[in-house]
Protein backbone atom coordinates (compact mmCIF):
# COMPACT_ATOMS: atom_id res chain seq x y z
CA UNK A 1 0.00 0.00 0.00
CA UNK A 2 1.06 3.59 -1.05
CA UNK A 3 2.81 5.41 2.16
CA UNK A 4 2.23 8.59 3.78
CA UNK A 5 4.46 9.70 6.01
CA UNK A 6 3.21 12.38 8.36
CA UNK A 7 5.09 15.00 10.68
CA UNK A 8 4.47 14.06 14.55
CA UNK A 9 2.39 16.18 16.83
CA UNK A 10 5.13 18.49 18.22
CA UNK A 11 5.98 17.19 22.20
CA UNK A 12 5.78 20.60 23.44
CA UNK A 13 2.53 21.41 22.18
CA UNK A 14 1.06 18.04 23.08
CA UNK A 15 2.37 18.60 26.95
CA UNK A 16 0.76 22.09 27.02
CA UNK A 17 -2.81 20.51 25.72
CA UNK A 18 -2.09 17.90 28.70
CA UNK A 19 -1.48 20.22 31.17
CA UNK A 20 -4.55 22.70 29.96
CA UNK A 21 -6.99 19.75 30.07
CA UNK A 22 -5.99 18.00 32.90
CA UNK A 23 -8.29 19.74 35.66
CA UNK A 24 -11.40 19.28 33.64
CA UNK A 25 -10.67 15.58 32.24
CA UNK A 26 -9.06 14.07 35.34
CA UNK A 27 -8.50 10.40 35.06
CA UNK A 28 -10.24 10.35 31.79
CA UNK A 29 -7.29 11.95 30.32
CA UNK A 30 -4.48 9.28 30.09
CA UNK A 31 -1.37 8.41 28.17
CA UNK A 32 -0.75 5.28 29.74
CA UNK A 33 0.76 2.85 26.10
CA UNK A 34 -2.57 0.38 26.72
CA UNK A 35 -4.77 2.69 26.40
CA UNK A 36 -3.02 4.40 23.54
CA UNK A 37 -2.28 0.99 21.71
CA UNK A 38 -6.04 0.25 21.74
CA UNK A 39 -7.10 3.23 20.35
CA UNK A 40 -3.88 3.00 17.85
CA UNK A 41 -5.69 0.97 15.22
CA UNK A 42 -9.30 -0.66 14.31
CA UNK A 43 -10.29 -3.46 11.88
CA UNK A 44 -8.51 -2.71 8.88
CA UNK A 45 -4.95 -4.35 8.38
CA UNK A 46 -3.27 -0.95 8.01
CA UNK A 47 -0.38 -0.54 10.62
CA UNK A 48 -1.46 1.04 13.90
CA UNK A 49 -0.10 4.31 15.00
CA UNK A 50 -0.70 5.17 18.36
CA UNK A 51 -2.02 8.77 19.65
CA UNK A 52 0.08 10.52 22.20
CA UNK A 53 -2.83 10.50 24.82
CA UNK A 54 -6.47 9.47 25.06
CA UNK A 55 -8.93 11.42 26.15
CA UNK A 56 -12.96 10.21 27.54
CA UNK A 57 -15.60 12.94 27.03
CA UNK A 58 -18.93 12.81 28.74
CA UNK A 59 -20.47 15.74 27.04
CA UNK A 60 -20.24 18.25 23.87
CA UNK A 61 -19.45 21.17 26.33
CA UNK A 62 -16.03 19.06 27.14
CA UNK A 63 -15.87 18.12 23.32
CA UNK A 64 -15.41 22.02 22.66
CA UNK A 65 -13.07 22.57 25.37
CA UNK A 66 -10.82 19.82 24.17
CA UNK A 67 -11.05 21.29 20.59
CA UNK A 68 -10.41 24.88 21.55
CA UNK A 69 -7.48 23.84 23.52
CA UNK A 70 -6.41 21.71 20.76
CA UNK A 71 -7.03 24.16 18.21
CA UNK A 72 -4.58 26.46 19.80
CA UNK A 73 -1.79 24.41 19.83
CA UNK A 74 -2.10 22.85 17.24
CA UNK A 75 -2.37 19.53 18.19
CA UNK A 76 -4.00 16.66 15.57
CA UNK A 77 -7.81 15.43 17.00
CA UNK A 78 -9.17 12.05 16.07
CA UNK A 79 -12.61 10.97 17.05
CA UNK A 80 -12.88 6.97 18.45
CA UNK A 81 -16.34 5.67 18.86
CA UNK A 82 -15.82 1.92 18.96
CA UNK A 83 -12.84 1.00 16.42
CA UNK A 84 -14.59 -0.85 14.09
CA UNK A 85 -14.17 1.18 10.68
CA UNK A 86 -12.06 -0.83 8.04
CA UNK A 87 -9.75 1.86 6.24
CA UNK A 88 -7.33 3.30 8.86
CA UNK A 89 -10.06 5.72 9.80
CA UNK A 90 -8.65 5.77 13.59
CA UNK A 91 -4.84 5.42 13.08
CA UNK A 92 -3.02 8.30 14.56
CA UNK A 93 -0.34 8.68 11.85
CA UNK A 94 0.51 12.32 13.20
CA UNK A 95 -0.43 11.22 16.84
CA UNK A 96 -1.90 13.73 18.96
CA UNK A 97 -5.19 13.43 20.78
CA UNK A 98 -7.51 10.84 20.63
CA UNK A 99 -11.08 11.67 21.85
CA UNK A 100 -13.10 8.70 23.14
CA UNK A 101 -16.81 8.88 22.44
CA UNK A 102 -18.43 5.75 24.06
CA UNK A 103 -19.20 6.91 27.18
CA UNK A 104 -21.68 9.48 25.42
CA UNK A 105 -24.04 6.90 25.24
CA UNK A 106 -27.33 8.30 26.11
CA UNK A 107 -30.86 7.56 24.37
CA UNK A 108 -32.01 11.07 24.58
CA UNK A 109 -35.41 10.74 23.16
CA UNK A 110 -37.57 8.65 21.49
CA UNK A 111 -40.93 9.54 19.71
CA UNK A 112 -43.09 6.88 18.07
CA UNK A 113 -45.36 9.56 17.01
CA UNK A 114 -42.73 10.99 14.50
CA UNK A 115 -40.78 7.53 13.92
CA UNK A 116 -37.51 9.24 15.41
CA UNK A 117 -34.55 9.09 18.20
CA UNK A 118 -32.20 11.41 19.54
CA UNK A 119 -29.17 9.54 20.83
CA UNK A 120 -25.34 10.91 21.56
CA UNK A 121 -22.67 9.69 19.25
CA UNK A 122 -21.05 6.59 21.47
CA UNK A 123 -24.69 4.66 21.35
CA UNK A 124 -24.36 1.53 19.48
CA UNK A 125 -27.03 0.45 16.84
CA UNK A 126 -27.32 -2.63 18.90
CA UNK A 127 -27.81 -0.87 22.12
CA UNK A 128 -30.28 1.16 20.34
CA UNK A 129 -32.71 -1.61 18.85
CA UNK A 130 -32.84 -3.22 22.59
CA UNK A 131 -34.10 0.33 23.78
CA UNK A 132 -36.70 -0.25 20.78
CA UNK A 133 -38.02 -3.01 21.69
CA UNK A 134 -40.87 -2.45 23.00
CA UNK A 135 -41.64 0.29 20.89
CA UNK A 136 -42.39 -1.28 17.49
CA UNK A 137 -39.73 0.21 15.47
CA UNK A 138 -36.22 0.05 14.91
CA UNK A 139 -32.98 1.33 13.78
CA UNK A 140 -32.42 -0.38 10.68
CA UNK A 141 -28.51 0.28 8.90
CA UNK A 142 -26.70 -2.77 10.13
CA UNK A 143 -22.96 -2.90 8.70
CA UNK A 144 -22.52 -6.37 11.02
CA UNK A 145 -20.54 -5.04 13.64
CA UNK A 146 -21.70 -3.27 17.05
CA UNK A 147 -20.77 0.41 15.93
CA UNK A 148 -21.52 3.57 16.90
CA UNK A 149 -23.80 5.60 15.49
CA UNK A 150 -21.35 8.46 15.60
CA UNK A 151 -19.27 6.59 13.99
CA UNK A 152 -20.95 5.13 11.10
CA UNK A 153 -22.87 8.44 10.57
CA UNK A 154 -18.49 9.83 10.11
CA UNK A 155 -17.43 6.53 7.59
CA UNK A 156 -21.42 6.96 6.04
CA UNK A 157 -21.71 3.25 6.54
CA UNK A 158 -24.42 1.19 5.44
CA UNK A 159 -24.89 -2.90 5.13
CA UNK A 160 -26.93 -5.92 4.80
CA UNK A 161 -30.38 -4.00 5.27
CA UNK A 162 -29.78 -0.82 2.78
CA UNK A 163 -31.04 -2.47 -0.57
CA UNK A 164 -34.88 -1.86 1.41
CA UNK A 165 -34.26 0.75 3.88
CA UNK A 166 -31.19 2.77 2.93
CA UNK A 167 -27.58 4.47 4.53
CA UNK A 168 -27.06 5.52 7.54
CA UNK A 169 -27.24 9.09 5.26
CA UNK A 170 -30.83 8.43 4.12
CA UNK A 171 -31.18 7.62 8.05
CA UNK A 172 -30.15 10.82 10.08
CA UNK A 173 -32.24 13.93 10.36
CA UNK A 174 -29.92 15.72 11.76
CA UNK A 175 -26.74 16.13 13.92
CA UNK A 176 -24.82 18.00 16.69
CA UNK A 177 -21.36 18.73 16.26
CA UNK A 178 -17.93 20.37 17.61
CA UNK A 179 -15.99 22.15 15.29
CA UNK A 180 -12.36 23.05 15.58
CA UNK A 181 -12.71 26.38 16.92
CA UNK A 182 -14.87 24.45 19.35
CA UNK A 183 -18.10 26.04 18.47
CA UNK A 184 -21.20 23.60 18.82
CA UNK A 185 -23.50 23.11 15.34
CA UNK A 186 -26.96 21.90 14.95
CA UNK A 187 -27.81 20.82 11.32
CA UNK A 188 -31.18 20.77 10.81
CA UNK A 189 -34.35 20.01 13.28
CA UNK A 190 -36.80 16.70 13.00
CA UNK A 191 -38.61 17.70 9.74
CA UNK A 192 -38.56 15.53 6.88
CA UNK A 193 -37.59 17.78 4.59
CA UNK A 194 -35.79 21.23 4.46
CA UNK A 195 -34.62 23.67 2.01
CA UNK A 196 -33.10 25.81 4.54
CA UNK A 197 -29.90 26.87 3.61
CA UNK A 198 -26.68 24.45 2.92
CA UNK A 199 -27.10 20.85 3.86
CA UNK A 200 -24.56 20.92 6.83
CA UNK A 201 -25.72 17.12 7.96
CA UNK A 202 -24.93 15.39 5.05
CA UNK A 203 -21.72 17.61 4.52
CA UNK A 204 -20.81 16.10 7.90
CA UNK A 205 -22.00 12.44 7.27
CA UNK A 206 -19.12 10.46 5.23
CA UNK A 207 -16.35 13.41 6.85
CA UNK A 208 -14.63 10.88 8.62
CA UNK A 209 -13.91 13.16 11.23
CA UNK A 210 -11.93 15.68 9.09
CA UNK A 211 -13.98 18.70 9.90
CA UNK A 212 -15.40 18.04 12.93
CA UNK A 213 -16.56 15.81 15.61
CA UNK A 214 -20.07 14.60 15.83
CA UNK A 215 -21.86 14.61 19.34
CA UNK A 216 -25.35 14.35 18.60
CA UNK A 217 -27.51 12.32 15.58
CA UNK A 218 -31.42 12.83 15.15
CA UNK A 219 -32.26 9.44 13.70
CA UNK A 220 -35.07 7.71 11.67
CA UNK A 221 -36.39 4.76 13.15
CA UNK A 222 -38.72 2.31 10.63
CA UNK A 223 -41.43 -0.04 11.87
CA UNK A 224 -40.92 -3.60 12.29
CA UNK A 225 -42.32 -5.50 9.59
CA UNK A 226 -45.64 -7.66 10.12
CA UNK A 227 -43.85 -10.53 8.76
CA UNK A 228 -40.08 -11.64 8.02
CA UNK A 229 -38.82 -14.81 6.09
CA UNK A 230 -35.17 -15.38 5.27
CA UNK A 231 -33.91 -17.92 2.86
CA UNK A 232 -31.01 -19.19 1.29
CA UNK A 233 -30.53 -20.26 -2.07
CA UNK A 234 -27.68 -21.98 -4.20
CA UNK A 235 -26.24 -21.86 -7.96
CA UNK A 236 -24.37 -23.47 -9.49
CA UNK A 237 -22.48 -20.42 -10.65
CA UNK A 238 -21.75 -16.62 -9.01
CA UNK A 239 -23.17 -15.91 -12.42
CA UNK A 240 -26.58 -17.04 -11.99
CA UNK A 241 -26.82 -15.71 -8.52
CA UNK A 242 -26.19 -12.44 -9.87
CA UNK A 243 -28.54 -12.16 -12.70
CA UNK A 244 -31.23 -13.25 -10.48
CA UNK A 245 -30.37 -10.41 -8.00
CA UNK A 246 -30.91 -8.21 -11.18
CA UNK A 247 -33.67 -9.52 -12.50
CA UNK A 248 -35.34 -8.87 -8.71
CA UNK A 249 -34.66 -5.33 -8.59
CA UNK A 250 -35.99 -5.02 -11.71
CA UNK A 251 -39.16 -6.69 -11.32
CA UNK A 252 -39.34 -3.88 -8.35
CA UNK A 253 -38.98 -6.78 -5.81
CA UNK A 254 -39.15 -4.99 -2.42
CA UNK A 255 -36.14 -7.09 -0.42
CA UNK A 256 -35.18 -6.35 2.44
CA UNK A 257 -31.94 -8.18 2.30
CA UNK A 258 -29.82 -9.63 -0.87
CA UNK A 259 -26.44 -11.00 -0.07
CA UNK A 260 -24.48 -13.12 -2.12
CA UNK A 261 -21.51 -15.23 -0.72
CA UNK A 262 -19.24 -17.23 -3.67
CA UNK A 263 -18.24 -21.01 -2.98
CA UNK A 264 -15.00 -20.03 -1.41
CA UNK A 265 -17.00 -17.62 1.50
CA UNK A 266 -19.40 -20.67 2.15
CA UNK A 267 -16.69 -23.21 2.70
CA UNK A 268 -15.29 -20.23 5.00
CA UNK A 269 -18.52 -19.91 6.97
CA UNK A 270 -18.80 -23.87 7.60
CA UNK A 271 -15.66 -24.28 8.73
CA UNK A 272 -16.01 -21.01 11.32
CA UNK A 273 -19.37 -21.65 12.10
CA UNK A 274 -19.76 -25.70 12.03
CA UNK A 275 -22.46 -25.14 9.77
CA UNK A 276 -23.44 -27.53 6.62
CA UNK A 277 -24.35 -25.49 3.96
CA UNK A 278 -23.69 -26.29 0.10
CA UNK A 279 -20.30 -25.08 -0.73
CA UNK A 280 -21.36 -23.57 -3.98
CA UNK A 281 -22.73 -19.72 -4.32
CA UNK A 282 -25.43 -18.79 -2.31
CA UNK A 283 -27.31 -15.71 -1.69
CA UNK A 284 -28.72 -14.98 1.55
CA UNK A 285 -32.01 -13.00 1.29
CA UNK A 286 -34.86 -11.70 3.69
CA UNK A 287 -38.85 -10.40 3.02
CA UNK A 288 -40.56 -8.06 5.08
CA UNK A 289 -43.90 -6.70 4.78
CA UNK A 290 -47.73 -8.09 5.85
CA UNK A 291 -47.66 -11.90 5.74
CA UNK A 292 -49.74 -11.89 2.33
CA UNK A 293 -46.99 -9.42 0.41
CA UNK A 294 -44.10 -11.63 2.29
CA UNK A 295 -45.97 -14.87 0.60
CA UNK A 296 -46.19 -13.07 -2.97
CA UNK A 297 -42.40 -11.80 -2.66
CA UNK A 298 -41.14 -15.09 -1.86
CA UNK A 299 -43.06 -17.02 -4.55
CA UNK A 300 -41.78 -14.33 -7.08
CA UNK A 301 -38.32 -14.78 -5.89
CA UNK A 302 -38.76 -18.38 -5.91
CA UNK A 303 -39.22 -18.18 -9.48
CA UNK A 304 -36.61 -15.92 -10.77
CA UNK A 305 -34.10 -17.83 -8.93
CA UNK A 306 -35.52 -21.44 -10.47
CA UNK A 307 -35.05 -19.41 -13.73
CA UNK A 308 -31.31 -19.07 -13.26
CA UNK A 309 -30.53 -22.24 -11.48
CA UNK A 310 -31.28 -21.63 -7.81
CA UNK A 311 -32.15 -24.93 -6.18
CA UNK A 312 -32.08 -25.85 -2.82
CA UNK A 313 -33.75 -23.15 -0.60
CA UNK A 314 -33.97 -23.12 2.65
CA UNK A 315 -36.30 -21.00 4.78
CA UNK A 316 -36.26 -19.76 8.62
CA UNK A 317 -39.29 -17.59 10.04
CA UNK A 318 -38.56 -18.16 13.48
CA UNK A 319 -36.60 -15.12 14.64
CA UNK A 320 -33.92 -17.60 16.45
CA UNK A 321 -33.66 -19.24 13.20
CA UNK A 322 -32.75 -15.94 10.97
CA UNK A 323 -30.62 -14.33 13.67
CA UNK A 324 -28.49 -17.66 13.27
CA UNK A 325 -28.35 -17.33 9.68
CA UNK A 326 -27.53 -13.71 9.82
CA UNK A 327 -25.18 -14.12 12.08
CA UNK A 328 -23.26 -17.05 9.77
CA UNK A 329 -23.23 -14.10 7.15
CA UNK A 330 -21.99 -11.54 8.99
CA UNK A 331 -19.00 -13.55 10.48
CA UNK A 332 -17.90 -14.19 6.79
CA UNK A 333 -15.18 -11.59 6.91
CA UNK A 334 -13.22 -13.56 9.78
CA UNK A 335 -14.20 -16.70 9.08
CA UNK A 336 -12.33 -15.97 5.89
CA UNK A 337 -9.07 -15.65 8.00
CA UNK A 338 -9.20 -19.45 8.67
CA UNK A 339 -8.55 -19.94 4.95
CA UNK A 340 -4.94 -19.27 6.09
CA UNK A 341 -4.82 -18.98 9.73
CA UNK A 342 -2.21 -16.48 11.36
CA UNK A 343 -2.38 -13.97 8.21
CA UNK A 344 -4.17 -11.05 7.55
CA UNK A 345 -6.71 -9.77 5.48
CA UNK A 346 -7.86 -6.77 3.37
CA UNK A 347 -11.48 -6.37 2.22
CA UNK A 348 -11.89 -4.44 -1.07
CA UNK A 349 -15.22 -2.69 -1.15
CA UNK A 350 -16.40 -1.62 -5.15
CA UNK A 351 -19.82 -0.98 -5.60
CA UNK A 352 -21.08 -0.55 -9.26
CA UNK A 353 -24.08 0.21 -10.71
CA UNK A 354 -26.57 -3.27 -10.48
CA UNK A 355 -26.71 -3.21 -14.35
CA UNK A 356 -22.62 -3.89 -13.94
CA UNK A 357 -22.32 -6.10 -11.26
CA UNK A 358 -21.93 -9.58 -13.11
CA UNK A 359 -19.14 -8.63 -15.31
CA UNK A 360 -17.67 -6.68 -12.41
CA UNK A 361 -18.05 -9.70 -10.44
CA UNK A 362 -16.13 -12.07 -13.36
CA UNK A 363 -13.68 -9.93 -13.96
CA UNK A 364 -12.83 -9.59 -9.83
CA UNK A 365 -12.64 -13.47 -9.99
CA UNK A 366 -10.32 -13.75 -13.31
CA UNK A 367 -8.04 -11.30 -11.15
CA UNK A 368 -7.81 -12.89 -8.23
CA UNK A 369 -6.63 -16.32 -10.18
CA UNK A 370 -4.27 -14.54 -12.23
CA UNK A 371 -2.75 -12.89 -9.07
CA UNK A 372 -2.81 -16.60 -7.46
CA UNK A 373 -4.51 -14.62 -4.47
CA UNK A 374 -6.58 -16.08 -1.59
CA UNK A 375 -9.60 -13.70 -1.49
CA UNK A 376 -13.52 -14.98 -1.08
CA UNK A 377 -15.90 -12.79 -2.53
CA UNK A 378 -18.94 -11.49 -0.67
CA UNK A 379 -21.66 -8.39 -0.58
CA UNK A 380 -24.61 -6.72 -0.76
CA UNK A 381 -25.34 -7.09 -4.80
CA UNK A 382 -28.77 -5.94 -4.14
CA UNK A 383 -27.08 -2.55 -4.45
CA UNK A 384 -24.11 -3.40 -6.73
CA UNK A 385 -22.12 -3.58 -3.67
CA UNK A 386 -19.71 -6.65 -3.17
CA UNK A 387 -16.14 -7.17 -1.30
CA UNK A 388 -12.75 -9.48 -2.00
CA UNK A 389 -11.37 -10.52 1.34
CA UNK A 390 -8.10 -10.93 0.20
CA UNK A 391 -6.13 -13.53 2.92
CA UNK A 392 -2.42 -12.74 3.17
CA UNK A 393 0.89 -12.33 4.48
CA UNK A 394 1.38 -8.57 4.82
CA UNK A 395 5.45 -9.44 5.52
CA UNK A 396 5.43 -11.30 2.11
CA UNK A 397 5.95 -7.98 -0.64
CA UNK A 398 5.06 -10.26 -3.67
CA UNK A 399 1.45 -10.74 -2.15
CA UNK A 400 1.46 -7.08 -1.00
CA UNK A 401 2.02 -5.96 -4.39
CA UNK A 402 -0.80 -8.67 -6.06
CA UNK A 403 -3.11 -6.94 -3.77
CA UNK A 404 -2.20 -3.78 -4.74
CA UNK A 405 -2.69 -4.68 -8.45
CA UNK A 406 -6.15 -6.00 -7.36
CA UNK A 407 -7.17 -3.41 -5.98
CA UNK A 408 -6.16 -0.73 -9.06
CA UNK A 409 -7.95 -3.42 -11.23
CA UNK A 410 -11.65 -3.28 -9.27
CA UNK A 411 -11.61 0.36 -8.68
CA UNK A 412 -9.93 1.00 -12.48
CA UNK A 413 -13.32 -0.79 -13.71
CA UNK A 414 -15.54 0.55 -11.27
CA UNK A 415 -14.99 3.83 -12.05
CA UNK A 416 -15.21 3.46 -16.11
CA UNK A 417 -18.51 2.40 -15.10
CA UNK A 418 -19.77 5.04 -12.96
CA UNK A 419 -19.25 3.14 -9.60
CA UNK A 420 -17.34 4.22 -6.71
CA UNK A 421 -14.00 3.07 -5.07
CA UNK A 422 -15.95 2.32 -1.56
CA UNK A 423 -19.49 1.58 -1.21
CA UNK A 424 -19.56 2.04 2.55
CA UNK A 425 -15.75 1.27 3.94
CA UNK A 426 -14.59 5.08 3.47
CA UNK A 427 -11.54 6.32 2.24
CA UNK A 428 -9.82 6.59 5.35
CA UNK A 429 -5.49 6.07 4.80
CA UNK A 430 -6.24 3.16 2.33
CA UNK A 431 -7.67 4.34 -0.80
CA UNK A 432 -6.37 8.53 -0.59
CA UNK A 433 -4.60 7.70 -3.68
CA UNK A 434 -8.02 7.17 -5.79
CA UNK A 435 -10.20 9.85 -4.18
CA UNK A 436 -9.29 12.27 -7.40
CA UNK A 437 -9.38 9.05 -9.93
CA UNK A 438 -13.46 9.46 -8.72
CA UNK A 439 -13.88 12.80 -8.22
CA UNK A 440 -11.48 14.99 -10.12
CA UNK A 441 -11.65 18.86 -9.10
CA UNK A 442 -14.12 18.27 -6.68
CA UNK A 443 -10.80 17.21 -4.65
CA UNK A 444 -10.09 20.71 -4.42
CA UNK A 445 -13.76 21.65 -3.63
CA UNK A 446 -13.41 19.25 -0.67
CA UNK A 447 -9.90 20.46 0.11
CA UNK A 448 -11.47 23.99 0.14
CA UNK A 449 -13.83 23.41 2.73
CA UNK A 450 -11.43 21.21 4.76
CA UNK A 451 -9.68 24.23 4.40
CA UNK A 452 -12.42 26.94 5.86
CA UNK A 453 -13.74 24.98 8.62
CA UNK A 454 -10.12 23.62 10.19
CA UNK A 455 -7.48 25.79 8.62
CA UNK A 456 -4.90 24.84 11.29
CA UNK A 457 -5.43 21.39 10.22
CA UNK A 458 -6.25 19.69 13.54
CA UNK A 459 -8.90 17.18 12.31
CA UNK A 460 -7.66 13.78 11.90
CA UNK A 461 -4.82 14.66 9.05
CA UNK A 462 -3.83 12.75 6.87
CA UNK A 463 -7.48 10.88 6.10
CA UNK A 464 -9.37 11.01 3.09
CA UNK A 465 -8.16 13.70 1.23
CA UNK A 466 -5.17 12.71 -1.08
CA UNK A 467 -1.49 14.56 -0.31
Amino acid sequence: MTAHPEPAAAPAAVAAVLEALGPLLGERLTTHKAVREQHGHDESWHSPALPDAVCFAQTADEVAAILRCCNAHGVPVLAYGVGTSIEGQVIAERGGLCVDLSRMDAIRAVRPDDMDATVEAGVTRTALNAHLRDTGLFFSVDPGADASLGGMASTRASGTNTVRYGTVRDNVLSLTAVMPDGTVVRTGGRARKSAAGYDLTHLLIGAEGTLGIITELTVRLHGLPEAVCAATVVFADVAGAVDAVIASIQHGLPMARIELLDELSMQAVNRHNGLAHAEKPTLFLEFHGSAAAVEAQVATMGELCREFGGSDFAWATRAEERSALWAARHAAAYASKQLRPGRDFHATDICVPISRLAEAIEAAQADVAELGLTAPLFGHVGDGNFHLVVVLDRHDPAEVAALDTLNARLISRALAVGGTCTGEHGIGVGKRDYLRDEHGAGVDVMRAIKQALDPNGIMNPGKLLPD
